[in-house]
């Protein structure tokens, strides 16, 4: 629809005009600005949960899963995280206009690399209604304007966020329009705004397979992505097996319905029989449907088989496809095969192979007895995350405020001429 086009692009214009301010904001401002939207969601909390109730209620008549009700909920605790995560990201050091490299050439001129803003920066999501304001929070931190285009499932509790971080933002002496919100879900949206070439300068999509594969099919500028989080534990020959059921259990249920979910387990055959006996009951005492390899299955017969598609798939929910392997290296190639490039997890007392397969797993996020679970920008120090990248460039796994940044070149000299 031309209308549906105009609205899209009308909102990209003015979002440039945003940036062009946003980008010489200076840091007092902003912190002030994140503050004072911290404050608005505090003091508009009965609002955003009246709003957000509205989405639930749908929700449910739709049918989602338990774990998709748990990503769009916004109770009180979630309010409190939204508001802790802005105060955070506004005491962390602001990342526009820092020089690095600066070098003294022996021309005379001094050169280095300043760290500027990426300008426009879209960001296209589904479900939890949090991601509003991190995404909001995590671009004017760096000096950039967003377009935000929620899920319809969450459109209530977006528009609420939206507003009150907007209105908040623009009383504290930032721009106008340096954060938007498409609020119409047509899903023709999605692709004016990832083909808006000269208005959007970067596209992040955070969601389901299927959504971010449609906007990295559809768009015409960058886009930093993650396609699924198909995470690992693997449980070695020389674990620590008390360390091994807990991180497992708590990587798979603690929250299963998220990105960072483990979604396979992987044993060493010298200790598959034990920690089997004794992860297993656990695993579905808490609910967990287990799917396993015939070894598996071998040792507990109550394991359904698995099947190959279950090694590739990200379940975001109770299940968990466990394979018995015979060396590190089998797991590595297992993960290599099937993974995701998101987060993987070993459990092992040996030193050395812990470093062998923090060197050998080629993803954004490796852990060493601990679990994938907190491969979260909030855990990392970053205050929130704006995505989590599987890619190698630009950025890669949680991405902060400096990942919403780019640099230019800056040359010094005092009447310096080219000879």
């Amino acid at each position: 629809m031309a209308d549906l086009k105009k609205y899209v692009l009308e909102k990209c214009e003015r979002a440039q005009i945003a940036a062009r301010r946003m980008a010489v904001a200076d840091t007092a401002t902003k912190n002030s600005a994140l503050l004072a939207m911290a404050d608005a969601i505090g003091s508009q909390a009965d609002r955003i949960k009246t709003e957000n109730a509205k989405d639930l209620e749908v929700g449910r008549d739709k049918g989602l899963s338990d774990a998709l009700i748990d990503r769009l909920r916004l109770d009180d605790k979630g309010i409190l995280g939204m508001q802790d995560a802005l105060s955070e990201i506004a005491e962390q050091p602001d990342p526009v206009g820092a020089i690095e490299g600066m070098v003294t050439r022996p021309t005379g001129i001094d050169v280095g690399k300043m760290r500027v803003p990426v300008g426009v920066v879209g960001i296209i999501y589904e479900s939890r209604p949090n991601v509003t304001a991190d995404a909001a929070a995590l671009c004017l931190k760096s000096g950039n304007a967003c377009i935000l285009r929620g899920g319809s499932e969450a459109i209530h509790s977006n528009v609420v966020l939206a507003e009150v971080l907007s209105q908040a933002g623009t009383d504290a002496g930032l721009p106008e329009n340096a954060v938007q919100l498409i609020d119409i879900t047509d899903r023709e949206t999605v692709t004016h705004l990832a083909q808006a070439e000269g208005l959007v300068d970067l596209i992040i999509p955070r969601g389901g397979e299927g959504l971010i594969r449609a906007v990295v099919d559809a768009a015409t500028i960058p886009v930093i992505k993650h396609f699924s989080g198909n995470c690992h534990v693997y449980i070695d020959a020389d674990a620590d097996l008390k360390k091994a059921d807990d991180i497992a259990f708590n990587a798979k249920v603690q929250r299963p319905g998220v990105c960072n979910a483990a979604e396979t387990l992987l044993i060493h055959n010298a200790v598959a029989q034990e920690v089997i006996g004794s992860l297993f009951p656990k695993m579905r005492e808490a609910g967990v449907e287990l799917r396993g390899c015939a070894r598996t299955c071998a040792i507990d017969a109550q394991c359904a088989q698995a099947i190959e598609e279950d090694w590739d798939t990200e379940y975001l929910d109770l299940i968990l496809a466990v394979k018995i392997v015979d060396t590190m290296d089998d797991a590595v190639d297992h993960i290599t095969k099937h993974g995701s490039k998101h987060t993987d997890a070993i459990v092992t007392q040996d030193y050395t192979t812990s470093r062998r397969f923090v060197a050998s797993v080629d993803s954004s996020s490796v852990m060493v007895n601990a679990s994938t679970r907190f491969s979260d920008g909030g855990v990392y120090g970053l205050g929130a995350e704006i995505g989590i990248s599987t890619d190698k460039l630009h950025a890669r796994g949680p991405m902060g405020a400096a990942d919403l940044t780019t640099y230019k070149w800056v040359v010094f000299g005092d009447g310096a001429i080219r000879e």
